[in-house]
């Protein structure tokens, strides 16, 4: 079922034919309402075959992704927050702008490895034999 476009940025967009959605019953609150309509919306786009994103972009989304993508390569929202199925088509939608959005952030700096101050080490060992002698006095009494 095509949709249309997904816009993710000035210069990002996915296009609708990409994004197929199915609707399945939902549990939750809703009454008798959750047995007779499907209200929850699956969402599937497959994320390493799509032509609108770059290598890099699609490896760190995979990443984030987890569990929710398939061996095939197939990112799978599932969305049954609200009653109304438009409303859960929009939440799907938007998560999957939200991962794409954070998959296209660059990576945070490596974390340079720093030694701790000689201060620090004073404090900690200092610390540390204020411990023990609070342990050794817990012993029993000698009998002189």
């Amino acid at each position: 079922m095509a949709s249309e476009d997904l816009i993710i940025s000035s210069r990002v967009t996915i296009n609708g034919w990409e994004l197929t959605e199915q609707f399945i019953l939902a549990g939750g609150p809703g009454g008798q309402n959750v047995n007779k309509v499907a209200s929850a919306v699956q969402l599937f786009f497959p994320l390493m075959a799509s032509p609108s994103l770059s290598e890099a972009v699609k490896e760190r989304a995979a990443k984030i992704a987890g569990r929710r993508l398939s061996k095939e390569g197939v990112l799978l929202i599932e969305a049954s927050r609200f009653r109304s199925q438009d409303r859960n088509r929009e939440d799907a939608r938007e998560r999957l702008k939200e991962l794409i959005v954070e998959a296209m952030q660059p990576p945070p700096p490596p974390r340079r490895k720093t030694k701790p101050t000689k201060g620090s080490i004073e404090r900690r060992l200092k610390a540390k034999s204020g411990r023990s002698e609070i342990k050794k006095m817990r012993g029993k009494p000698g009998g002189d």
